[in-house]
Order: structure tokens, then C-alpha cells, then sequence
């Protein structure tokens, strides 16, 4: 039974935490003391810095030779369980989708351990449960964290062929990245090119457009950056021929790709004269009353029995105008107007490839309604009619390639590789670390606790609502996250045969509040961020009695 004396050392152990949280919370929303630019900066030093040093430090002073395999197996069979039960739901019935598997994983088996976990773990159960702590930080940093962000390359893949080349996706041979493009996401400006080569198949290049390279905005992902940015901006995955999130990046809106019609610069912007604007919108991206910017996303493809000369199709070879046979007209008090996409071409006879027909877009009020024409191309029937991606091997290339960009800028990836490799070696010959390096990691990484929390308060304080999902998913998230993950991690600790204060550690570390890099991954990939981020904030304020209640229910 819970005494007195652990209750106080509970205590003890998260309020100083907590206090770092408010603290920041109240500079910004109450007494304006950083602006969000200055926040930004913040988070990025506790990024790069104080976390990345935190974790070497927490990894260094763990001994590897002494692992506790039942109870890393524990951990990882939870984790194991509930992704095969996710991909059976999402596989066989109407309403899973992979999106929605990434997000019930990460709520579910990703916890804040490195921040929480290991100070409260440790005033529950002493330090040998600090060890415990170290060995699953190893294990997400390493190995969890990569899966995940496999799966969201993935699907960042999938809806990149699918946008750019909708049912030409079994016809595509290659796809090469430029080396100037870390990742695939949503936050990344991207373009596309294709040749059809004399193999009949479509090669893909993927580079980012002129408007990405200009930009000065934030870099690229660090392992627990908390970005400054409201979460009401966060789009839904496009599913339409016209990507939305195009509108989006060209009035100002992360989170778009540019299409293969040219940079920004080039896309064509219709003043339409308009009345009043009605404050509840139809259009998920707010832009000036008076101005919008429209890209468009061709598809093309070569009919097989056509024996069409390798060529190249890139943003020189596509322009807009506006249609001087379609004026803008007045119809039941809206305007209206209609975009015309023609190609310009005269040296190269684009007969073989098909008709060009003609793209019409009508702007009709707040609604947007596109009709698509392209150059027609009909997919390889040899392949299959359902089959709408490239091969297993030519996306285990793209998705590789772009895993690997990602985690080699991330200073968290080599703070642990470090912190894993220095373990092995110092404990394996009983070496110390120089004392002037030593002190040097560890004045910065005994900062990263109260920095790392520093930041969540200033994240907390930045966001327009503090359930950001709306209730239903808020209260979805709560349970997946506080009684599913929980239930799993004590049918799996008791499956491998963890027993007394192994088994309790198990559970109760599934109890901890999510984990920061999640969110940070799906507001990069942009899914289902506004839930990541509620189970964030409303988790870290719950997060404590929630725990010490399951700690006492054990302690039974």
C-alpha cells in the first residue's frame, strides 16, 4: 500500500516539472513575455541541445551488458500486439484506415518516458526502475520511433503518386529524390517530373520547387522539436485531383506540395471582385477575400501498343493562362470564373501521347469545383486494374531513401547511437569520460528535463484551444491512451512471466502521457495532428493522478 512517505517522494519528484510547465505557460498567455518567434527559438535550442544531451546522458550511464530482456520484451510484444490487432482492423473492415492505425500505435505504445517516466518511475520504485526507463528510451529512440517514421513516409509516398499521377501509379519504373529533399511530408514544397522511357515505364523525379528553396522557415524534423504552430492550421488529407493543400502553401499555409506546373511564382492568381464573405466557409484554408492562387496537378500517361519517344515533362513544358473566351459572369448573385490549362510545346509533337483536353475550373462563390481533363494514358491492364502503386521494390527504395535522410539530420538519432556506443565501450573496459567533457554534457543535459517541459508550456500556451480534436476524439484518445495501451502492456508482462515490481513497472509505464515525437511526426505529416496534440497537453495535466492511481490498484 501506497504510504505517505512515497506519496511525498511522487510529489516531490513531478512538481518542480510542473512548475517549468506553468511557467511558461503564464509568459505567454498571461504576462507576453515571448513572443511565438522567440518560442520558436526555445524549442529548437531544447531540440537540438538540452533533449539530444539529456538522452546521451540517460544512455551512457545505463550498462547494455546488464539489459532486462523479459522486460524489453514485455514492452515490445505490447507494442507488437496492438499493431498486428491495428492492421487486421484497418485491413479487413470499413472503417480502419492507415492513417488512423499510425495514430491509435502512437497513442497506445509510445509514451513520454524520457521526460516523465523516468523521474516518476523512479520515485515510485527506486533507481533500479531508472535502468528499466533507459532500456525502453534505447528502444524507442532506436527502434520504434524509425518504425513509425517508416509508416509515416509511407503513406507520404502513397499520397504523393497518388496526387501527382492518380491510376498511373502500376506504370511507374523509377522515382528518384534529389538530394536537397529530407523528406516526403507535408511541410516540404514539392515538385514532380516524369519521362516515359523506352522501357514504356514512367521515371519519376522528385525535387523541391523554387518556392521551398527561398522559404526560411523551420528546418527540418529534430526528435522532440515542438513546433509554434496553431493546430487549427493542420489539413486533412487531400484526396482530390487538385491538391487543396496547394492552396494552402501559396497564400501562406504549410503543409503543401507544388505541383509540376512550376513554382510559385508561376501559378496564376485570379482577382475575382467579391462581396461579402460569409464567416462560415466551405474551404479548409483561409485566404485573402479579394485573391486566390490555384495550381493543378496534371496526369498523363502512354497507351501501351503506342511507341512514344522518351520525353521529358516539367514545369517548362506547362503553363496557365486565363481563358479569354471565359469572362467572368454573373450567375444567382456569385461570381464566377473559369481557368483554362493549355500546353505549349513547338518543338515536339505531343500526337502520340493523346488528346490534351481541356482542364475547367469554376470558382463559384466560397466553393471550388474542378473538372479535370488530361492527356490520356491508360495504365498497364497486364498489371491488374486495382493495381494503382508502383512495386514492392521501388517503394521500399523511395521509402528507405527518405527514412535514412531523415534520421541522419536528427540530433537526437546520433545522441543515442553515441550514448549506446559509449555504454558498450565504458562498460565493457571500465573507461570514464574525460571530466571537462563530462561537465560540459552534463551541465546542458540536466537542463533538458526542465527545458523540455519549459517547452510543452509554451506549446500549451500557443495553441487557440486546449482540446484542440473536439471532445469526442479527445475523450477517444484518453481511453486509448490511459486504458487500452495500459491493459495491453499487463496482458503482455504477464505473458513473457514479469512478475511483482517488474509486472507493475510494465503497466505503469504504459500510463505515462504521450510521447512528444509522435506529435511532432504527424504534424510534419500532417495526420490527425489536432488529436496528437490534445492527448499531449490534457495527458501531461492528467497524467500524474492517473498514474498514482493505477501505482495504488497494484500496490493491492
Amino acid at each position: 500500500m501506497i504510504t505517505g512517505k512515497d506519496f511525498y517522494a511522487i510529489v516531490t519528484a513531478m512538481v518542480p516539472l510542473y512548475i517549468a510547465m506553468l511557467l511558461a505557460y503564464g509568459s505567454v498567455r498571461w504576462w507576453k513575455i515571448f513572443t511565438p518567434d522567440q518560442c520558436a527559438g526555445i524549442n529548437r535550442f531544447v531540440a537540438i541541445f538540452a533533449v539530444p544531451l539529456l538522452s546521451f546522458h540517460f544512455i551512457s550511464m545505463g550498462d547494455p551488458y546488464a539489459m532486462n530482456f523479459k522486460f524489453i520484451g514485455a514492452d515490445s510484444l505490447q507494442k507488437v500486439i496492438i499493431l498486428f490487432v491495428l492492421g487486421l482492423w484497418t485491413k479487413f473492415t470499413k472503417y480502419g484506415t492507415f492513417e488512423w492505425m499510425i495514430t491509435l500505435f502512437s497513442l497506445s505504445t509510445l509514451p513520454n518516458t524520457l521526460v516523465i517516466g523516468i523521474p516518476l518511475l523512479t520515485a515510485m520504485y527506486g533507481e533500479r526502475s531508472a535502468a528499466l526507463m533507459v532500456q525502453v528510451v534505447v528502444m524507442q529512440c532506436i527502434v520504434w520511433y524509425t518504425l513509425l517514421l517508416f509508416m509515416f513516409e509511407f503513406r507520404a509516398a502513397k499520397t504523393l503518386i497518388m496526387e501527382r499521377f492518380p491510376g498511373a501509379g502500376g506504370d511507374i519504373g523509377s522515382i528518384q529524390v534529389e538530394s536537397d529533399v529530407v523528406s516526403l511530408d507535408a511541410q516540404d514544397f514539392l515538385e514532380t517530373s516524369a519521362e516515359v522511357g523506352n522501357d514504356g515505364k514512367l521515371h519519376i523525379t522528385v525535387r523541391r520547387s523554387s518556392a521551398s528553396r527561398r522559404s526560411t522557415g523551420v528546418g527540418s524534423l529534430t526528435g522532440v522539436e515542438i513546433y509554434s504552430v496553431s493546430s487549427s492550421a493542420v489539413q486533412s488529407p487531400r484526396g482530390s485531383y487538385v491538391n487543396q493543400s496547394d492552396f494552402n502553401s501559396v497564400v501562406g499555409f504549410p503543409g503543401g506540395r507544388l505541383s509540376n506546373f512550376g513554382p510559385a511564382d508561376d501559378v496564376y492568381s485570379i482577382q475575382l471582385s467579391r462581396g461579402h464573405t460569409p464567416t462560415s466557409r466551405h474551404s479548409n484554408f483561409e485566404d485573402e477575400p479579394a485573391r486566390r492562387s490555384l495550381n493543378m496537378t496534371p496526369y498523363f500517361s502512354v497507351t501501351k501498343d503506342q511507341q512514344a519517344p522518351p520525353m521529358r515533362l516539367n514545369h517548362d513544358d506547362h503553363m496557365f493562362g486565363r481563358s479569354s473566351s471565359a469572362p467572368v459572369i454573373a450567375k444567382g448573385g456569385r461570381a464566377r470564373s473559369k481557368l483554362h490549362a493549355t500546353t505549349e510545346q513547338p518543338s515536339r509533337d505531343l500526337s502520340k501521347l493523346g488528346e490534351l483536353k481541356e482542364i475547367e475550373i469554376e470558382i463559384s462563390g466560397d466553393q471550388e469545383r474542378t473538372k479535370l481533363g488530361v492527356v490520356e494514358h491508360q495504365p498497364d491492364t497486364n498489371q491488374g486494374p486495382g493495381n494503382k502503386m508502383p512495386s514492392a521494390g521501388v517503394m521500399a527504395r523511395l521509402i528507405l531513401l527518405m527514412v535514412w535522410r531523415k534520421l541522419i539530420r536528427n540530433p537526437n538519432t546520433y545522441a543515442s547511437l553515441i550514448g549506446l556506443v559509449w555504454a558498450l565501450v565504458s562498460y565493457r573496459w571500465h573507461l570514464k569520460m574525460p571530466k571537462l567533457v563530462d561537465d560540459s554534457i552534463s551541465l546542458i543535459s540536466k537542463t533538458g528535463l526542465g527545458m523540455a517541459m519549459f517547452s510543452l508550456g509554451l506549446f500549451m500556451a500557443l495553441q487557440p484551444k486546449l482540446i484542440a480534436c473536439g471532445k469526442s476524439k479527445a475523450m477517444l484518445s484518453i481511453l486509448v491512451k490511459f486504458l487500452i495501451g495500459p491493459l495491453v502492456a499487463a496482458l503482455s508482462a504477464f505473458l513473457v512471466g514479469l512478475r511483482s515490481t517488474l509486472f507493475r513497472v510494465a503497466v505503469v509505464q504504459a500510463t505515462l502521457s504521450a510521447g512528444i515525437v509522435p506529435f511532432v511526426f504527424a504534424k510534419e505529416y500532417d495526420v490527425h495532428a489536432t488529436i496528437l496534440s490534445t492527448s499531449v497537453i490534457f495527458g501531461m495535466l492528467i497524467t500524474v493522478p492517473i498514474t498514482i492511481c493505477y501505482y495504488i490498484i497494484l500496490e493491492l
